[in-house]
């Protein structure tokens, strides 16, 4: 789990899929259709070359991260191994970094030269409590989690998915860089959360095979 002291001054900041040095992804356009069968303005990363791509993630990064900040990445977070891996993190300021695994990180997930070591908290799955909220984390998205009855926001990664498109059912997100419109991390508490407390808190009746209970959970 990922809990903020109270007393923490900093920001909180969270984003998924840099997928820094991924000379593939450069030019990654799709064509994202809207429900109406239309293609949204807003489009996934189209840079020339990887080292702009490389620089503008970069810079995006450190131009709102301060160096004091926590910043939670949901996976994915370089191509190319061990010297991409450590060279994307030299090249951020923030050091206060927690990872949550993605399918391109196996690297990072089989520890190999102790890689680990470059993050917080390294996990395939985790907890945020920041103030009044709280947060399930992960990659991929799901579409049940643990407290999403009460409130409890799953934010994710791994679709790439368009500004107009990042919104799951419910209080879910993919906070992707590709999905901000300033593609950078998100701040949770100033944009984030505004967001998503909009947004129904899903609920359905349904039978908890653990406990037996009708637990109600909302409708989205």
């Amino acid at each position: 789990m990922i809990k903020i002291d109270k007393n923490f001054k900093g920001n909180v900041w969270i984003f998924s899929d840099p997928h820094y040095n991924h000379k593939n992804i450069c030019r990654g356009v799709t064509n994202w259709l809207l429900p109406d069968g239309t293609i949204p303005i807003s489009q996934t990363r189209d840079f020339s070359d990887l080292e702009k791509m490389n620089a503008t993630i970069v810079n995006n990064i450190n131009d709102n991260v301060m160096q004091d900040d926590i910043l939670i990445c949901l996976g994915d977070w370089s191509f190319g191994g061990f010297d991409s891996i450590e060279e994307f993190w030299n090249r951020i300021v923030c050091k206060n970094i927690h990872l949550v695994l993605g399918n391109h990180d196996h690297h990072i997930e089989n520890n190999r030269g102790d890689i680990q070591k470059l993050f917080l908290s390294v996990s395939h799955y985790n907890t945020l409590k920041l103030g009044d909220y709280t947060f399930r984390l992960m990659h991929y998205p799901i579409s049940s989690w643990d407290g999403l009855n009460k409130g409890y926001m799953h934010l994710h990664g791994h679709c790439h998915l368009p500004t107009e498109l990042r919104f799951g059912k419910g209080q879910r997100m993919d906070v992707g860089m590709d999905g901000h419109p300033e593609f950078r991390p998100y701040h949770i508490l100033r944009e984030v959360v505004p967001m998503l407390v909009k947004r129904p808190i899903m609920s359905e009746m349904y039978e908890d095979h653990h406990t037996d209970e009708i637990i109600n959970k909302d409708k989205g």
